[in-house]
Order: C-alpha cells, then sequence, then structure tokens
C-alpha cells in the first residue's frame, strides 16, 4: 500500500492535511495488517488504509487490487468472483467502496480546468428492466427502466470531465452543464454534440445572460426578463439523417455564436478541424468495453442506479489514471534502447488522459489509485 499521502486528520494540528514529507509521520506498528503511524506534532494515530478503497476490507490486498483491476476492465461479477476464488456477494460489496473512493479521487483533481471544447453525448442502457417491461407504478418511481449516461468529453486530451446517469430528460442535461461548469475555471469552450434539444436549453440556463427587454408604451405588463446567449457561448450540432437504420447524410447546424467564430476556434483546435462529436463516439466504444453492463446485446445490467454509477466511476478513474492511451502518446526525438542490444528500441512515450491533462506527471498503478487519500476540503 502506498503510504505517501498519509496525513495527520487531526483538525487542531499544524500538519492536518498535509501530505508526503509535510505530514510528519512516522511509524507505529500495525493495525488489522495494515500500517499505523503517529504525528510527531500532536501524536494523532493514523491508520493507514483509513481515506482509501482498502478500509474495510477482509480479504488480502493483492486479491482485492486485481479484483477492482479485473471489475476496471469490463469482466463480470460470477467471472471475478470465479478467478479470485472470492463469492460474488464479496464482488458486489466491493464495487459501492470502490465506486465512492474513484468519485472522490476524480473530484479533487477534476477542478479549475481550462479547456477549449468540449463534446457532449450520451449513452443508453437499461436498469433492472427495459422500459417497455415497467409497470405503471415503476414508470411513475422512474427508477427503473432506460438509463442513459451524459458525458461531457475532451477531444484534446481524452477527458471525461464530467458525467450524470439519468433519464433522458432536460433536468438530466441541466445537471450535466452544472457539474461541468463546476469544474472549469471561467472559460466557456466550444460545445458540438447531436440534435438533442436538451443540450441547447441547458447551456443557456447555465452560461446565458438575463435581459430585461423595455417596457412599450401604454398600459400593461411589463414583459418578463429571459436569458440570452453570451458572445463567449458558442455551440453547434451535427445532424444526421437516417433511413431504416442507417446515416445516409450528415450536415451540421450552428446554434449559438457565428460561424466565422466557431471556423476560427477550429483553426486553432490541435485535434478538430470540422464541426463533428467523432471524440465523444469513439469514447463511447471504451466505455462499453470498460463496462460490462454498458454492452450491448448482452445478459449483464444493473439491478439499481447506484450500482451502475459507482461500476462507471471506477471504470472512468482507471480510464483517466492507469491505463495509458494510445492517441495521447508521444514519438520521441531519438529511440531509447531497452534490455541492451537485445531489446527493441523504445520510440514512444505513454501517457493517460490525466497526464496530458497536465493532473498527474507519471502513470498510476491500480495501487496507486485505490490508496489515494483525498485531502479535507479545507485544503483544495
Amino acid at each position: 500500500m502506498d503510504i505517501q499521502t498519509c496525513y495527520c486528520r487531526n483538525p487542531n494540528c499544524v500538519n492536518y492535511g498535509r501530505a508526503t514529507s509535510q505530514a510528519a509521520l512516522r511509524p507505529f506498528g500495525n493495525h488489522r495488517h495494515a500500517p499505523r503511524l503517529q504525528c510527531s506534532q500532536c501524536g494523532h494515530l493514523v491508520w493507514a488504509r483509513r481515506g482509501t478503497a482498502y478500509a474495510g476490507i477482509r480479504t488480502a490486498e493483492t486479491t482485492y487490487r486485481l479484483g477492482a483491476k479485473l471489475l476496471a476492465e469490463g469482466l463480470a461479477i460470477r467471472a471475478t468472483g470465479r478467478i479470485l476464488e472470492v463469492d460474488k456477494d464479496t464482488i458486489c460489496q466491493w464495487i459501492p467502496r470502490l465506486g465512492q473512493h474513484c468519485l472522490r479521487v476524480m473530484a479533487y483533481f477534476f477542478r479549475n480546468l481550462h479547456i477549449t471544447e468540449c463534446q457532449l453525448d450520451e449513452l443508453w442502457t437499461f436498469v433492472r428492466k427495459k422500459e417497455k417491461q415497467l409497470d405503471p407504478v415503476e414508470q411513475v418511481l422512474s427508477l427503473y427502466g432506460d438509463a442513459w449516461t451524459w458525458i461531457a468529453f475532451v477531444p484534446a486530451c481524452k477527458l471525461v470531465v464530467t458525467w450524470v446517469v439519468g433519464k433522458r430528460t432536460l433536468a438530466e442535461a441541466k445537471r450535466l452543464i452544472k457539474r461541468l461548469k463546476t469544474s472549469l475555471d471561467g472559460h466557456i469552450p466550444f460545445f458540438t454534440s447531436d440534435e438533442l434539444p436538451h443540450y441547447a436549453d441547458a447551456l443557456l440556463d447555465q452560461y446565458g445572460e438575463v435581459y430585461q427587454p423595455p417596457k412599450r408604451p401604454g398600459p400593461g405588463r411589463p414583459p418578463l426578463p429571459y436569458k440570452v446567449p453570451p458572445p463567449d457561448l458558442l455551440y453547434a450540432v451535427v445532424v444526421k439523417r437516417r433511413e431504416q437504420g442507417r446515416v445516409v447524410e450528415v450536415s451540421t447546424e450552428v446554434v449559438y455564436g457565428s460561424p466565422e467564430r466557431i471556423a476560427e476556434v477550429l483553426n486553432g483546435s490541435p485535434t478538430s478541424k470540422a464541426i463533428s462529436t467523432y471524440g465523444v463516439e469513439r469514447n463511447n466504444l471504451t466505455i462499453r468495453q470498460h463496462s460490462r453492463r454498458m454492452g450491448r446485446k448482452v445478459n449483464a445490467f444493473s439491478k439499481d442506479r447506484e450500482s451502475l454509477k459507482h461500476q462507471l466511476a471506477l471504470a472512468f478513474a482507471y480510464y483517466h489514471f492507469v491505463v495509458p492511451h494510445r492517441g495521447l502518446r508521444q514519438r520521441l526525438e531519438q529511440p531509447q534502447p531497452t534490455n541492451g542490444r537485445k531489446g527493441s528500441p523504445k520510440k514512444w512515450i505513454e501517457r493517460t488522459p490525466a497526464m496530458s491533462a497536465g493532473l498527474t506527471d507519471h502513470i498510476w498503478t491500480m495501487d496507486e489509485l485505490l490508496s489515494f487519500r483525498v485531502p479535507p476540503k479545507s485544503m483544495w
């Protein structure tokens, strides 16, 4: 277990929240087969597993870590249990712990991001049963049936900035854009999506400026204020015309902003040279590969929405920090020899989406992800 991110958890201590060399922690034996540390300043005891995904598990760390990796790669719960020789109910108990930890890690790192282009899309699956099989009570509760994963994707660094699991409604679209806005540094990126009208309404709701029309002469109530898009809000959609389930024509339409301003942004983009959603659509395939619950025409599906959310959180954290992305690798100017003269020379520097976005400087191991301790919010 990595203990480099341990910190004193006594709020009254001067070292509260300070990790690495500033923590001033010293070894103090073991507790439940995990290291225990003591703050040299206040004497507060710190259990190394507290605040990590290892807290509360009774399985060996190596088995638990391998299980988390198998689940993040998209393996089924029963298959993971058979490989590890662990009961499937134990695997089911791991998923909420892993998901909640990964949500905290991503919330800590995905702050004050500066992005210039963002692609929006939604991905379908279902919870417990498909929409057409719901009875009237289940349709009113909206707990089961169709479930959509709303995604905000950055094509330049392959980063999924934020995502939301819910129905395909305007309220969920607004929730996605609201979360996205809180993760950015205030700059409004150039948005693209498909022709779903909820995105335009959600963007206007979050970024729109209130305009008060002047009152006309004569009696009557004054007109109500409404929101108008600011000059910096640029949004375009990709319209696909289908015949018999196949795309036969693709066109684009500018919703907010001017075509000249959008063309200027595209000319300076490192990845996109035209209005498209290629990045987020390709990322949808990656999501389906890393989450068996999102696969098409399989017998794997979530029994409740929280389980789907936790498994997706594990898959997204694994994708962002642990797995190198082939589209982000950089070619070395001079190939580096490996294994003396017998090995093939190293030609590429592998990078993850988190490295490309400047959130970390190296590829994480699975142990680093599971043992990372998020500092208290007062230190953010």
